[in-house]
C-alpha cells in the first residue's frame, strides 16, 4: 500500500483489543491518551488528540505534548453519558519547522534573507484563516519579511512567541497520519461508587415462618438507608418452579411447604416477566421502588437466564432447550454444584434470534417498571457476544442502566465479560486474605490494563459463598473484612443480615452456609444492633463524605514493617481529600508497626507537620516524620485517617 506520509502513529493508549472493545469512564472522569508519533529526519513534528461525544457533529482537537522517546500525551474530560470516540493525528509542521530553522541560523549570525521570503510564503497561506487583529499582524510581517530595509525587525519577529502561537493555532497539515478510532463508554457516576445490600424479600416478614412480601420490605428501607447503603439487591422475585423444587439445605426432594430456590425461575404462575404471587403484585413492587428512591436507594434486580422445568418457555419454546434422546433435558451444573431444579438454555438453537429478543424484552419490561440496575447470575455460562449485543441494545435506549456480572470464574473469562459491556464485576476479593494476596490483586486491578474496563465490586460474602475465613470467625474478622472491602474498592456489597449478625455455620468442609437461605425462609431480628452494624454504618458514611474512597484506581500501598498491617494512601482528583488507611489482618492479637508516609505524593518534606484524624474514633495525631508508629487492637482493627497538612 502506497503511503506518502512520513509520519508513523502507533501504540495509542488506552485501547483494548486493537479497538475492538471499548474502555470505560464515568461522567467527569479524564481519559489520558498517549501515542508514539515518529518521523524520519529532524523536522518539527506535531500531534493532536481528536475526540467527540457520539451526539457531537464535529471533533474537538487538542495539541499533544511530547514527553520522551517520541511519546506524545494529552487528555480530555468526559462530560456526558454514552460513547466518545478518540484518535491521534500526526504531521510535519512546516511553519514551526521554518521558525526553528531560521532561529538557529539567526543565533549563528547567518544572513537569512531567503528564509524570510520563505516565511512570507507561509504567512500568505495562513492569513486567510485568522482573525482581523491577527490578520493585520501577519500582513505587517509579510511586508517586513520581504523588505530588506526592515531586516532587524523581521528577524526579531520571525522567532517571536507571538508568531509561534499563531502557527500552533492555525497549523497547515500536509500528508498527515491518523490512528484508528477508539471508543470510551461513559456511565453515570454510580457505576464507579455504590454500596450494595442484598437480602431475600421473602424473609422480611415480622412473623416467624410467614412468607415475606414487598409490603413487609417497606419497614426495612429506613434501616438500610441509615446504614449508608444506596443499592438494595433482591435475588430473583419471579415464580419458583414446583418440578424438581429443592428442599431445605439444598436437598433434592422438597417437603410440603418448602419454598425452593429463587433461582429456579418459572411455574404455572409465569416466568421472567412475572412476580412470585406470595411476594405481591407488580403494583406492590413499583410502589417499593418509588419508596426506596425517596430514601436514596435504588433497587437492583437479579437477571438469571435459566428456567425451571415448569417454566412457560419449556412448552412455548421447546427449541430453546436441548432435549436428550429419552425426552429429558440435562439439568444445569456448575461443577461441583448441581442444579436439578434448573434447565439451562440451549444457546446454539436455531430459534436464537427470538430467544435473544425475549431476553432483551424482559430487561426492557423491568426497566419500564423503574429498575436501572441488574445483577446478572452466572453470565459466564452464556455466550459473550450475546452479552455485548444485549447490553449495547439496552444502553442505546437507557444509558442509566448498570449491569453487575456475578462470575466467580477464570480471570480471562471475567475480563471478557467486562469487555462485552458489564458495568461492574464480582471479584476474587472474597478469598484474598493475606497482605501479599491483597496487594497483588489490587495492583492487578488498578495498575494493569484492567483498570481501563473492569470495575470491581468487593463482596465479603454472598448467599453462595461462606468463605472459610468467616466460618466461626470472631467479630474482629467481620470488621476487618468490611473495612478492607469498603476502603480498597469504591463498589462494595454484603449479603445481610447474615453478614452483620455474623451467621456463619457452614456445611462441613465447604464454603457454603448450613441451612442456606437460598432454599428456605429465614427470620431475623432486623433491627438488632451490634458493633458490626455500628461500624458498617460509620464506614459507609465516611465513604460518602470522602471522595478519595469513591474510586478504586487511586491507591498506593505503604510500607509498615509488619506483614499483618496493610496500609495505603488514597486521594481525590485534585488532592483536596487525602486519606490513609491502616488495617490489621490479625483477628486475634494486637499488632504494631511503622507506616511510611508518601512524602512526595503529599507534596511535603520530612519534618513537615501532618495531622491525621481517625474518622471512626475522632482521635487525632500529629506526625512530623516519614515513619510513624501505629498500634491496632483486634477489637478495632483499623484506622481510617483523614490527612491534614
Amino acid at each position: 500500500m502506497l503511503n506518502q506520509s512520513r509520519i508513523v502513529v502507533e501504540n495509542v493508549t488506552p485501547q483494548l483489543n486493537c479497538g475492538k472493545a471499548y474502555i470505560k469512564r464515568v461522567v467527569d472522569e479524564i481519559v489520558n491518551v498517549t501515542a508514539d508519533v515518529l518521523i524520519d529526519g529532524h523536522d518539527v513534528l506535531q500531534a493532536s488528540l481528536h475526540f467527540k461525544q457520539e451526539n457531537d457533529n464535529s471533533w474537538t482537537e487538542l495539541r499533544m505534548n511530547p514527553t520522551f522517546n517520541d511519546e506524545y500525551v494529552a487528555n480530555f474530560q468526559t462530560t456526558k453519558q454514552g460513547f466518545y470516540s478518540y484518535k491521534v493525528e500526526g504531521w510535519v509542521d512546516y511553519a514551526l519547522n521554518w521558525q526553528h530553522g531560521i532561529g538557529r541560523k539567526i543565533d549563528d549570525y547567518q544572513h537569512v534573507n531567503s528564509e524570510l521570503l520563505e516565511g512570507a510564503e507561509l504567512l500568505e497561506k495562513i492569513v486567510k484563516k485568522v482573525s482581523e487583529k491577527e490578520k493585520d499582524y501577519l500582513l505587517h510581517l509579510i511586508y517586513i519579511f520581504k523588505n530588506p530595509e526592515t531586516y532587524n525587525e523581521a528577524i526579531k519577529e520571525a522567532v517571536s512567541e507571538k508568531l509561534k502561537n499563531i502557527f500552533i493555532k492555525y497549523p497547515e497539515k500536509i500528508n498527515t497520519s491518523t490512528s484508528e478510532e477508539y471508543q470510551v463508554y461513559v456511565d453515570r457516576k454510580k457505576a464507579r461508587f455504590s454500596t450494595w445490600y442484598e437480602f431475600f424479600p421473602r424473609s422480611s416478614s415480622e412473623e416467624k415462618g410467614k412468607h415475606g412480601t414487598f409490603n413487609d420490605c417497606h419497614r426495612l428501607l429506613s434501616r438500610i438507608a441509615t446504614m449508608g447503603f444506596d443499592t438494595l439487591y433482591f435475588p430473583p422475585i419471579h415464580p419458583i418452579g414446583e418440578v424438581n423444587r429443592k428442599g431445605k439445605n439444598n436437598t433434592t426432594t422438597a417437603q410440603n411447604g418448602d419454598v425452593g430456590s429463587a433461582w429456579g425461575i418459572g411455574s404455572k404462575y409465569g416466568g421472567h416477566k412475572d412476580i412470585h404471587p406470595e411476594l405481591g403484585n407488580i403494583e406492590d413492587f413499583k410502589h417499593l421502588i418509588v419508596e426506596a428512591k425517596k430514601q436514596g436507594i435504588e433497587i437492583a434486580m437479579d437477571y438469571a437466564l435459566q428456567a425451571a422445568p415448569d417454566h412457560p418457555w419449556v412448552t412455548q419454546h421447546p427449541d430453546w432447550f436441548k432435549w436428550r434422546p429419552d425426552g429429558t433435558v440435562q439439568y444445569a451444573e456448575n461443577p461441583p454444584k448441581k442444579y436439578q431444579d434448573i434447565l439451562p438454555i440451549y444457546w446454539e438453537n436455531k430459534d436464537y434470534k427470538n430467544l435473544w429478543q425475549e431476553c432483551l424484552d424482559t430487561l426492557l419490561y423491568w426497566i419500564d417498571c423503574g429498575i436501572n440496575i441488574f445483577r446478572v447470575d452466572n453470565p459466564h455460562t452464556k455466550p459473550y457476544y450475546f452479552w455485548g449485543w444485549l447490553i449495547g441494545e439496552v444502553k442505546k435506549q437507557h444509558p442509566d442502566v448498570l449491569f453487575l456480572a456475578e462470575a466467580f470464574t477464570r480471570p480471562k473469562v471475567m475480563a471478557q465479560l467486562a469487555k462485552q459491556g458489564y458495568t461492574q464485576s464480582y471479584t476474587y476479593f472474597t478469598w484474598r486474605d493475606s497482605k501479599h494476596e491483597l496487594i497483588e490483586y489490587m495492583n492487578n486491578l488498578t495498575q494493569t490494563e484492567q483498570k481501563e474496563y473492569m470495575r470491581p465490586n468487593f463482596w465479603p460474602n454472598t448467599p453462595d459463598i461462606n468463605p472459610f475465613h468467616l466460618q466461626d470467625a470472631p467479630e474482629s474478622k467481620y470488621l476487618q473484612r468490611y473495612a478492607l472491602a469498603a476502603t480498597l474498592c469504591s463498589n462494595i456489597g454484603i449479603y445481610g443480615p447474615v453478614f452483620e449478625q455474623m451467621i456463619s455455620e457452614p456445611i462441613h468442609g465447604k464454603e457454603e452456609y448450613y441451612m442456606s437461605e437460598k432454599f428456605q425462609l429465614c427470620h431475623y431480628d432486623w433491627f438488632k444492633e451490634n458493633k458490626v452494624t455500628t461500624l458498617i454504618s460509620k464506614i459507609n458514611h465516611i465513604r460518602k463524605e470522602n471522595e478519595s474512597y469513591q474510586q478504586t484506581n487511586n491507591i498506593k500501598f505503604l510500607e509498615t514493617g509488619n506483614d499483618q498491617l496493610l496500609a495505603f494512601y488514597k486521594w481525590n482528583d485534585n488532592k483536596s481529600n487525602e486519606t490513609l488507611t491502616v488495617i490489621s489482618l490479625d483477628a486475634w492479637n494486637s499488632q504494631t508497626g511503622s507506616v511510611q508516609l508518601p512524602l512526595n505524593d503529599l507534596g511535603i518534606h520530612h519534618g513537615h507537620k501532618v495531622e491525621v484524624v481517625d474518622l471512626i474514633t475522632k482521635n487525632s495525631y500529629n506526625w512530623y516524620n516519614e515513619w510513624n508508629y501505629v498500634q491496632l487492637d483486634a477489637s478495632l482493627p483499623f484506622h481510617i485517617f483523614k490527612i491534614y497538612k
